[in-house]
C-alpha cells in the first residue's frame, strides 16, 4: 500500500506557473504508475497526466499538452506536475494517484490509491 500527500497548490494569475509535488510513502514507489487528476466544482475527476513507473512514458490530457509536464524522482519517492501558462479553466482540486504495475491508465477507477488533493486557483 502507498500513501500520498500533495503540496504546491495555491492562487496564481493567468499565465503564471505552479509546481505540484506528491510525496509517497513506502519502499516500492518505483513500481507504481503515478497520475495527476483534477476535479472542478460540479465536474468529473479527470486525468491531467500520468507517468510510468520508470518515468520513461507519459500521457497528457489534450487540454494541458505543451503547458504541463509530469516527472518523478524515484530516489525521493516524489512525483511532480509543472504547470505553465495557467488558465482560469485549470482551476480545480488536483489529486495525485497511484497504481501498481506498468499499465498507464487514464481512468479514475484505474487508480486505487489517492491523496487528499490540493487546490489550484487561476485568477483572470
Amino acid at each position: 500500500q502507498v500513501q500520498l500527500v500533495e503540496s504546491g497548490g495555491g492562487l496564481v494569475q493567468t499565465g503564471g506557473s505552479l509546481r505540484l509535488s506528491c510525496a509517497a510513502s513506502g519502499r516500492t514507489f518505483s513500481r507504481y504508475v503515478m497520475g495527476w487528476f483534477r476535479q472542478a466544482p460540479g465536474k468529473e475527476r479527470d486525468i491531467v497526466a500520468a507517468i510510468s513507473s520508470g518515468g520513461g512514458d507519459t500521457v497528457y490530457a489534450d487540454s494541458v499538452k505543451g503547458r504541463f509536464t509530469i516527472s518523478r524522482d524515484n530516489a525521493k519517492n516524489t512525483v511532480y506536475l509543472q504547470m505553465n501558462s495557467l488558465k482560469p479553466e485549470d482551476t480545480a482540486v488536483y489529486y495525485c494517484a497511484a497504481r501498481y504495475g506498468d499499465y498507464i491508465s487514464r481512468a479514475r477507477d484505474g487508480y486505487p490509491y489517492w491523496g487528499q488533493g490540493t487546490q489550484v486557483t487561476v485568477s483572470s
